[in-house]
């Protein structure tokens, strides 16, 4: 553990020093620019191994629902971005598309991914096709060895691929067992936090814009993406930016887990959903370096405009919505964004367009029924009613009627002082360097003056 830096540097071939200051700051954009791609070149490396262009959909009758229960005039028109349709059936085939083509440029002969299995899939398949070895590392199963049946469909898929999947029990161990591997096989470490991993994802989000544009005629309104550790609104935002959508608002969307600890044995299966949830969005926004790099490409902060949450039951409602009422059966991170853009556009003007960024495909065990099925056997409870009353790991409450479904916000700014505050406790700082300030209203997506307003808040100089 003590030699983590110098086992990453290997795994990654970057020198994450060049791009620091010795304080808190770094050149972001520097290291995005020297290591990543440009949009044409991630096009043609996804296109070797037929990852992107997936299709649009416009969501008709869920937008004629949302405007039945609408104000009039309002009812934005609903669009999905359908990432079911990538090899692995999810957008993380976009992330792995350049780390893996990257490994196998820099001559590594196999890559490692640690994952609950969407990402791990998706390296496995460009692993597969780019002839490379490929490990997932899975923290699968409770003290008593149950597993919940998402995380086990997931290790299966990535066994299909030919990848080998060592799955762990939920603790710290995780990250020590993937350090050990890296260093044991000399693997190309395929994080979802690099820069490669990021850049991958910038063309589902200028695919967004050309796509919208040529259905609508106009620039998305605003964008829904669901909010884990990031990369998902870091990659697509910045995407976004460089198509030159500068007024779409950028809004994150995660499975309400209050209450619920990652890192629990007993929280662990008492959750119904494996990523997306608060229980990522939450922490990596307010310290994204926790990741297994040295500084996380992953900066949702940034970009971020608003963030929302949704429960549990009302993913699970627009989950049977989206197959009964649009003939699509897709999966549940996906639908959490479709959860709270249904939610939304009910604020919007009827000729606004609103977009759900992703969907991922379907399995056995990523149905409602297999996740609602083991949530009552972990002792949860499952009933109809209004989702206000949700408590996660105790109670799913599945919507009564569609008017039923909202959104709660996150308070952006009280995320913004989070992140400044674990930023000066973290690198042990002092005093702020005029660099410092800089990267930070970067980072937050503020200014300098509410960067020295926070520091002020919290006693340090200036």
């Amino acid at each position: 553990m003590a030699r983590k830096n110098e086992i990453m540097k290997k795994a990654v071939g970057i020198d994450y020093q060049v791009f620091e200051s010795g304080g808190i700051a770094f050149d972001y954009e520097r290291m995005m620019r020297e290591v990543g791609y440009t949009i044409d070149e991630i096009r043609k490396i996804q296109a070797e191994t037929g990852v992107g262009n997936t299709p649009l959909i416009e969501l008709k009758n869920l937008t004629k629902l949302a405007r039945k229960l609408a104000p009039p005039g309002k009812g934005a028109r609903i669009f999905i971005k359908d990432e079911a349709c990538n090899p692995s059936g999810s957008f993380k085939d976009r992330r792995a598309s350049v780390s893996v083509y990257r490994a196998q440029k820099l001559g590594f002969k196999g890559v490692i991914a640690a994952t609950s299995g969407n990402y791990g899939a998706a390296v496995a398949s460009q692993a597969a096709m780019r002839s490379l070895n490929c490990i997932v590392v899975q923290e699968v199963f409770d003290s008593e060895g149950r597993g919940q049946p998402e995380i086990l469909e997931k290790g299966r898929k990535c066994e299909a691929f030919g990848a080998e999947v060592i799955q762990l029990s939920v603790g710290p161990e995780l990250f020590y067992t993937f350090l050990c591997l890296l260093e044991e096989t000399g693997y190309f470490n395929a994080s979802l936090y690099t820069p490669f991993g990021i850049a991958g994802i910038e063309t589902l989000g200028y695919e967004v814009a050309e796509q919208v544009r040529a259905a609508t005629g106009r620039d998305p309104d605003a964008v829904v993406i669901t909010h884990a550790g990031g990369g998902n609104v870091t990659g697509t935002a910045r995407g976004l930016l460089k198509a030159g959508c500068r007024n779409t608002k950028i809004i994150g969307a995660s499975v309400d887990l209050t209450g619920l600890h990652m890192a629990s044995d007993r929280d662990f299966n008492r959750k119904s959903f494996t990523t997306g949830h608060t229980g990522f969005g939450v922490p990596f926004a307010t310290w994204p370096d926790r990741a297994d790099v040295p500084r996380n490409a992953a900066r949702s902060l940034r970009y971020l405009d608003r963030y929302v949450t949704v429960s549990q039951g009302e993913v699970f409602y627009m989950t049977e919505a989206l197959a009964q009422l649009e003939g699509m059966e897709r999966g549940p991170a996906g639908n959490t964004s479709l959860a709270a853009a249904f939610a939304i556009a009910r604020e919007m003007d009827e000729d606004q367009v609103i977009v759900v960024q992703e969907t991922e495909y379907t399995g056995a065990g990523k149905l409602p029924s297999a996740q609602l099925t083991f949530a009552t056997e972990m002792g949860v409870e499952v009933r109809r009613g209004d989702p206000a009353g949700d408590k996660p790991g105790e109670r799913i409450v599945i919507p009564e009627h569609p008017a039923q479904i909202r959104v709660k916000e996150v308070n952006l700014d009280a995320l913004r002082k989070s992140y400044i505050s674990n930023c000066i406790k973290h690198y042990k700082v002092q005093k702020l360097t005029g660099e410092d300030i800089r990267f930070l209203a970067e980072d937050t997506k503020t200014i300098e003056d509410y960067v020295r307003m926070v520091a002020e808040e919290l006693g340090i100089s200036i």
